[in-house]
């Protein structure tokens, strides 16, 4: 595997897209393709602690596929990091997560967090969420290079489906 060094995050994140590209060919079913994108970014990225995807489900954020430590299961639209990213409908780039309102500490070790939301025809669908135990982790280089990643994502996964799902929550 591919792994960053810091005079080529470019490359390294083109590679890491890449490899996405090629693990999600020919599966358009969002569960799996985020569990390998969870895992891959998990083994990749270093210096993180978390990496993992909620998911929109009855106007919240619920856990789906991640690779780290146990976490909250549910989060609300607006709360925490992920749920500003959602109501916000952008990338949040978070240096030292003790400082950002209303941050919901899933796990104690985690001082800095990047979270980027998921469209499927203008709607938010979910998250990406990856922590780290190190402050000022994530740069506006990982910001671009995750943004790219997450827009295979939303293009190779069949979201009409989930989208029904959250049309008529059961």
């Amino acid at each position: 595997m591919y792994t960053v060094q810091p005079q080529d995050k470019k490359e390294f994140y083109l590679k890491l897209t890449e490899q996405l590209r090629s693990l999600v060919e020919g599966e358009s079913f969002y569960l799996p393709n985020l569990a390998n994108a969870a895992a891959l970014l998990f083994n990749a990225l270093p210096d993180i602690n978390w990496s993992g995807f909620y998911l929109m489900h009855g106007g919240e954020l619920v856990l789906g596929p991640f690779q780290g430590k146990v976490a909250c299961i549910r989060i609300q639209v607006g709360k925490g990091v992920c749920g500003t990213a959602v109501a916000e409908r952008r990338t949040q780039l978070v240096p030292d997560v003790h400082k950002f309102p209303g941050h919901i500490a899933c796990d104690s070790a985690s001082n800095s967090e990047i979270v980027i939301p998921i469209l499927s025809q203008g709607v938010v669908v979910g998250v990406l969420d990856i922590d780290s135990p190190v402050y000022d982790r994530f740069d506006e280089e990982d910001k671009e290079g995750l943004e790219s990643f997450v827009r295979v994502l939303e293009s190779a996964c069949e979201w009409d489906d989930f989208r029904t799902c959250l049309d008529n929550p059961q």
